[in-house]
């Protein structure tokens, strides 16, 4: 089990370097995170829904994502709590201190699903949640180092030096937790150094003393590498302000309930916008959004709604995806109170159709091929609402025949999550508007994801005490 010292200090990075590492090796490997809070999710092949983070670490083991592998998500919602999705299904809106409630269930659930993948493969690697020392949590934690004592699951504590206080994040971690917690951490590591490691020498000593047991490695900070991230906190580290001269100017609207922003993550160029730009860009795209009425409103408190539909007239490409597709329309309503108690928002007006949420949620796995017939691509699709449009006659997609979504001149909506994840589609639609602006198009080149896991990979084995590891953890 790895686990962290807080939130956000590379646990899932380090997960995803040691599946990497062992199915290297030859092993059966698969991930593990018996709990999960995040809006970026997927869908797997038989229709359940799990973390992104999951299944960036299944790719790095060659596996293929299941449900087993996070039998637990919540997706918050505001002031409502979180919906909370149990092997893959949406089961129901809890608050906080109800989700508490059910803790013999969900244990149950985590319990079965662990059972069921370790009697398939050789190694689990499991990530735990947030900082490891929530004390207060620890009589109904899921997923960290309460379930690695119940599992009997040897554990790796990961701190993070470039945001300041490892020596007391790493001590304080080590002193909060129990005995029997701590039986199961066999070593720590320092995650993120800048500079030259053999400066942390000394440092790394003396946190070895007050730790009582080693650290496994001091490792680099390694932007270079590219994972899918797995919440919005990664966006507030993220691209630049501002436009680059000559070049498409692309802006992604970062909604309060911004979900699945991983669809954009070949579009390294683009920035992302809290409120309207000065000069107009030449391509806006709305996200997809857990919260689509509200967002809406947030939309129009801040001058962005009336922002986007005037850059559209003044010549710039709109694209919504999923609650950006619902946002284009000319009304989204929730009568039901699926996503909020504000019943009904006015949309943009730029596509013709309207959006009625419902309890029922849509999420399955998709191929698709581009309206013109060109491309062929996989994509998946989570949302709870259906789109009603006056008359289909410009689809952005087809899928076994039936037409999906929007494309007429410079507007797209469409609910296929991972559609600009294909380089060649979102080349195309990039190159079109760049012509028509008479600017050059970005680079939406990267490289494939199994070179990105191999690099991941080698950064842990060049930075990892490896005799260390085999002895504490693979024997």
């Amino acid at each position: 089990m790895v686990v962290g010292t807080a939130s956000h200090v590379g646990k899932s990075w380090m997960a995803t370097a040691i599946c990497r590492h062992l199915r290297r090796r030859g092993l059966r490997v698969a991930p593990f995170k018996a709990q999960n809070m995040s809006l970026n999710s997927y869908v797997c092949r038989d229709g359940g829904e799990i973390g992104r983070a999951q299944v960036a670490q299944a790719e790095a083991c060659d596996v293929e994502p299941t449900t087993d592998m996070n039998p637990v998500l919540l997706k918050p919602a505001a002031a409502m709590g979180s919906q909370v999705i149990v092997n893959g299904r949406v089961w129901k809106q809890l608050s906080a201190d109800a989700y508490e409630g059910e803790f013999d269930f969900l244990l149950e659930q985590v319990f079965a699903a662990y059972r069921r993948l370790a009697a398939e493969y050789d190694f689990i690697v499991l990530e735990g949640a947030g900082g490891t020392a929530e004390i207060n949590l620890r009589e109904r934690d899921l997923v960290n180092l309460p379930l690695a004592e119940r599992l009997d699951v040897p554990a790796l504590v990961v701190a993070d030096i470039d945001r300041g206080g490892v020596f007391a994040s790493v001590t304080g971690t080590l002193q909060l937790i129990s005995e029997g917690e701590r039986r199961r951490v066999r070593s720590f590591a320092v995650n993120r150094f800048r500079g030259y490691p053999g400066l942390f020498e000394s440092g790394r000593a003396m946190l070895e003393e007050r730790a009582a047991c080693p650290c496994l490695g001091v490792f680099p900070f390694a932007r270079e590498i590219e994972l899918d991230a797995e919440d919005s906190v990664s966006l507030d580290e993220g691209r630049g302000a501002e436009a680059v001269d000559g070049q498409l100017d692309i802006v992604i609207v970062r909604l309060p309930h911004i979900s699945n922003f991983t669809d954009f993550r070949l579009l390294t160029s683009a920035r992302y916008v809290e409120r309207p730009t000065k000069n107009p860009p030449d391509i806006i795209i709305l996200p997809g959004s857990k919260n689509t009425v509200a967002d809406l409103h947030w939309l129009r408190r801040n001058g962005l709604a009336e922002w986007a539909v005037d850059c559209h007239g003044k010549g710039a490409a709109v694209w919504g995806i999923c609650g950006g597709y619902q946002m284009l329309g000319r009304r989204v309503a929730d009568p039901a109170g699926v996503e909020s108690a504000l019943g009904a928002a006015e949309g943009l007006g730029l596509i013709d159709c309207e959006t009625t949420l419902a309890e029922t949620k849509t999420t399955r796995a998709v191929m698709a091929c581009a309206a013109g017939g060109e491309v062929e691509f996989a994509a998946y699709e989570i949302h709870m609402g259906e789109t009603r449009q006056a008359r289909v006659t410009s689809p952005f997609a087809h899928i076994e025949g039936r037409p999906e979504g929007f494309r007429n001149g410079r507007v797209i909506g469409t609910y296929l999550h991972g559609a600009l994840e294909c380089t060649e589609l979102l080349g195309g639609l990039v190159e079109e508007v760049a012509l028509r602006r008479g600017r050059r198009a970005p680079s939406i080149k990267t490289a494939p994801k199994s070179e990105q896991y191999d690099r991941l990979a080698d950064w842990f084995e060049q930075n990892a005490d490896m005799e260390l590891f085999e002895e504490l953890y693979l024997q």
